[in-house]
């Protein structure tokens, strides 16, 4: 049994906490972008804003109106439609339109366009470090959609959002770019017709990909639509992959290229729908030897090619 004077210290701690947490969620504001309001600029209000806000952006067109977001707990949230953040040749830190590396942040309603820097890697979104959720988000025309660093530490959700016509040309760049962050989830979204990059390149440690379409459309010129280079956990299921028959690839699909570089390696695809319409000899999915497991259910192959093999290990 707890003596009298141990429950007291802890009932008061308790009250301590929960008076800490009222004082904060108090301080909690919310910030408004746009014409008549409080920050005419996104750029104001991201110097403004502090840890466990809100940043209310009105829909239209902010052009060079580019921001790096720091906070430690931070909304970001487009009102009355979309809020369309045009590069127009600027970016913060030559990295990006806007640069997270925040603890935990959500994006929502905005669009991203027209990112390029100098070395070519400009993105819609550089994220860095912490916990970031994009959702019901595009990025077209980026030299990369989003990119992010390779902070094991790091975790991206994406959802409901669209990745169209990014990339370089250099393919290097891509839809959608994630280094060797801790977790990846990307679900109920599309990423289509990157020029010669990937639609989704991932190294993360854990990678759950459901329900996308992951599409080259005609006439299309995407490398592979999905590529896991560093093997990791990768649960792909109920999504649509398709291929373009000016493909710059032959394989849809590729697994541990690079070596398998995570304590445990397993592909799961269950349930995906895989288009290739290369006029011949492409490739489903190709595999790396290694110490990884691969299990294949459900899946559907349709498409115009002679298919090699809808499972290649090399």
């Amino acid at each position: 049994m707890t003596p009298p004077s141990t429950r007291r210290r802890q009932l008061q701690a308790l009250a301590l906490v929960a008076c800490a947490l009222q004082a904060g969620m108090a301080a909690a504001a919310t910030l408004q972008v746009g014409p008549g309001r409080a920050y005419t600029s996104i750029a104001q209000a991201a110097r403004a804003a502090r840890d466990g806000d809100t940043v209310e952006v009105q829909a239209g067109d902010y052009r060079r109106d580019v921001a790096v977001w720091t906070q430690r707990v931070l909304t970001l949230r487009a009102v009355g439609g979309r809020a369309r953040l045009i590069a127009d040749g600027a970016n913060a830190e030559g990295k990006a339109i806007w640069v997270v590396r925040g603890g935990d942040i959500r994006i929502e309603g905005f669009e991203f366009r027209g990112a390029r820097v100098p070395d070519r890697n400009g993105a819609g979104i550089r994220f860095e470090a912490g916990r970031l959720q994009v959702v019901d988000c595009s990025f077209v025309d980026n030299e990369n959609g989003i990119l992010t660093s390779s902070d094991p530490q790091a975790e991206l959700t994406i959802a409901r959002s669209l990745f169209q016509a990014n990339g370089a040309g250099d393919g290097q760049s891509h839809n959608l770019y994630v280094g060797g962050i801790g977790r990846l989830s990307l679900t109920d979204s599309q990423s289509r017709d990157a020029r010669v990059g990937h639609l989704l390149k991932s190294r993360a440690g854990i990678n759950e990909i459901h329900r996308n379409q992951l599409v080259d459309g005609n006439p299309g010129s995407a490398s592979y639509e999905l590529e896991l280079p560093s093997g990791g956990v990768a649960n792909v299921t109920e999504n649509v992959i398709r291929q373009a028959p000016n493909t710059q690839n032959s394989t849809m699909v590729s697994y541990g290229a690079e070596g398998y570089r995570w304590p445990r390696n397993a592909l799961v695809m269950h349930n995906n729908t895989l288009v290739d319409d290369r006029p011949s000899n492409g490739i489903y999915l190709r595999v790396a030897p290694g110490q990884r497991t691969v299990e294949l259910r459900g899946n559907v192959l349709q498409g115009a090619s002679r298919t090699r093999a809808s499972v290649l290990t090399y």
